[in-house]
C-alpha cells in the first residue's frame, strides 16, 4: 500500500471515532458545538473516504482513454468534500442561530469528562492533521492537502467548542451556540477555498508561479534557443508543460532533437515533477512563413494593388509587422483608411501569430509617357560602376518621363554572392550617381550574375 493511501486510510478510521465519539458526549451532554463538530467530523469521514477511492483512481497509470492519467481524480474529490463542508456549514449556522434567537432551547451540561473527550480529541485532530500534511507536502497530493487542511479547522473549531463549553460552565449558556456558529463559518471558509483551488486546476488555469519557473530555467540555461510559446496545467501533484522553441534553420536534426532535451532538462531541473513536450521549428524559415501569409492576405483585400517593404519585429515576446500598401491615388482618405482597417484585420485572421499591424499607405503611380533619350552623363554613371566594380555598365539607358531623367543601369555581380550584399552594392552605386549627377530624378539598378 503506497503512503498516501495509508494515510488516506488512517483518516477514515480517525474520523470515525471521532464521529461516534463527539456525538455521543454531544448528545448527553446537550452542546450544540460538540454536536456541530460531530456532524463536521462526518463530512470528514465521508471526505477521508473519497480521499481513499480518489487516490487508488489517481495511482493508476495512464491508458488509451487517460492519456495524461487519472490525476484529476484527487481534484474531484476534494471538490465533493467542500461540498459536503457547505451543508454542514449551513446545517450547524442554523442551528446555532436558532438556539442563539431562542427559537428553540436547550441546557447545556459540563460534566468533568466533557473536557478529557475534548481534549482527545484535539489530540486527534492534531496528529492526523500534521500526518496528513506531511505526507501531502512530500508527494504532492491536492486530496491529501484538502483533508489536511480540514483537518487544521477541525481542530481551530474544537478549540472554539471547548471555549463556549467553558463559558457556559461559568454561566453563560450563549458561549455553546456562538461556538458552533464560529465552527460553521470556519466550515464555510475551509469549503470557498477548496473549492477555488481545485476548480482552477480542473479548469487548466496556468500555475503562475510553475510557468515563471520554467520560463526563468529555459532564458538562462539555455540562451540560445528561442521560446516562441509555454502552455502549462497541473493536475495529480504534476505540472504539464507544453513549449514551441524555435532553433536555427540551418541545424541539423540532430541539433534540434539536442535543443529539446535541453529544454526538458531545463524545465525538469526547475519544476522536478513535470511532463514536458517540446516542439521545434526552425527560425528562419517560420519567419519568412509569416512574411508569405501576411502578404498572401494582404494582396487579396479589395483594391489594394501592391505590398511591399514587410518588416517583422519581436516586441516584448509578440511578433508585430509592418509594411507598405499602395491604393489608387485618386480614393479619398476616409475610404483608404478603412481598406487599410480591413486589411490589418484580414492579416490577423489568417496569421494569428502577429500580435500587431502597422501600415504604411503609398498612392500607386498612374502610367506617365516616357521617351528613350541619349545622354551626355553616360560616362558619369560608367566611371561610377567601373570605381565600385572594375567593370563596365553591361546596360545603360535612360528615359524622360514627366517626373524627370530615369537611369536604368544593369550590373554584373558574382553569382556566388548574397543577395543582401548584392542589393547593398546596388545601393552604393546608386546613392553615388545621384551626387555626382543631383539632376537625375531616379536611378533603377538591375542586379544579374
Amino acid at each position: 500500500m503506497s503512503p498516501q493511501r495509508r494515510s488516506a486510510l488512517i483518516s477514515v478510521a480517525a474520523a470515525a471515532a471521532l464521529v461516534i465519539l463527539k456525538l455521543s458526549v454531544g448528545v448527553t451532554s446537550h452542546s450544540l458545538g460538540l454536536v456541530s463538530e460531530a456532524a463536521h467530523s462526518g463530512t470528514d469521514l465521508v471526505a477521508a473516504l473519497l480521499t481513499y477511492f480518489a487516490l487508488r483512481v489517481a495511482a493508476r497509470p495512464a491508458d488509451g482513454a487517460h492519456q495524461f492519467g487519472h490525476g484529476k481524480a484527487e481534484h474531484l474529490s476534494a471538490l465533493a468534500e467542500a461540498a459536503f463542508l457547505s451543508l454542514a456549514s449551513v446545517f450547524i449556522s442554523v442551528r446555532a442561530i436558532e438556539r442563539l434567537t431562542g427559537v428553540t432551547h436547550g441546557t447545556v451540561r459540563t460534566p468533568w469528562y466533557l473536557f478529557v473527550v475534548i481534549g482527545v480529541v484535539l489530540a486527534i485532530d492534531l496528529s492526523r492533521s500534521v500526518i496528513s500534511w506531511r505526507t501531502a507536502r512530500r508527494y504532492e497530493s491536492a486530496a491529501l492537502s484538502s483533508n489536511a487542511l480540514h483537518f487544521a479547522s477541525d481542530f481551530a473549531g474544537t478549540l472554539a467548542v471547548l471555549a463556549g463549553l467553558l463559558f457556559a460552565r461559568a454561566g453563560h449558556p450563549a458561549g455553546d451556540p456562538i461556538a458552533a456558529l464560529f465552527v460553521g463559518v470556519l466550515v464555510l471558509l475551509a469549503a470557498a477555498r477548496l473549492s477555488k483551488v481545485n476548480i482552477d486546476v480542473l479548469m487548466d488555469r496556468a500555475p503562475a508561479d510553475a510557468e515563471a519557473a520554467a520560463r526563468l530555467a529555459i532564458s538562462r540555461q539555455l540562451p540560445g534557443i528561442e521560446l516562441r510559446r509555454l502552455r502549462m496545467r497541473q493536475a495529480g501533484g504534476r505540472q504539464f508543460a507544453d513549449v514551441v522553441i524555435g532553433v536555427s534553420a540551418d541545424s541539423a536534426v540532430g541539433q534540434g532533437h539536442a535543443a529539446a532535451d535541453a529544454v526538458e532538462a531545463a524545465v525538469g531541473e526547475a519544476l522536478p515533477n513535470a511532463d514536458v513536450v517540446v516542439h521545434v521549428e526552425p527560425i528562419a524559415e517560420a519567419l519568412e512563413n509569416l512574411r508569405e501569409r501576411a502578404h498572401a492576405a494582404a494582396i487579396n483585400v479589395r483594391r489594394v494593388r501592391e505590398v511591399h517593404n514587410i518588416s517583422l519585429v519581436e516586441v516584448d515576446g509578440r511578433t508585430e509587422i509592418s509594411l507598405h500598401v499602395k491604393l489608387p491615388g485618386d480614393l479619398p482618405l476616409d475610404e483608404a483608411h478603412d481598406i487599410a482597417e480591413e486589411l490589418e484585420q484580414a492579416i490577423c485572421t489568417a496569421v494569428p501569430e502577429i500580435a500587431g499591424v502597422q501600415t504604411h499607405l503609398e498612392p500607386l503611380a498612374e502610367l506617365s509617357s516616357a521617351r528613350e533619350v541619349e545622354e551626355g552623363g553616360a560616362a558619369v554613371v560608367a566611371r561610377v560602376v567601373r570605381e565600385a566594380t572594375g567593370t563596365e555598365p553591361r546596360r545603360l539607358r535612360f528615359l524622360r518621363t514627366d517626373a524627370g531623367l530615369v537611369a536604368f543601369l544593369t550590373l554584373g555581380l558574382d553569382g556566388t554572392s548574397r543577395l543582401q550584399d548584392a542589393h547593398a552594392r546596388a545601393s552604393e552605386i546608386e546613392e553615388q550617381i545621384r551626387r555626382e549627377w543631383p539632376d537625375i530624378a531616379d536611378v533603377i539598378v538591375h542586379t544579374e550574375p
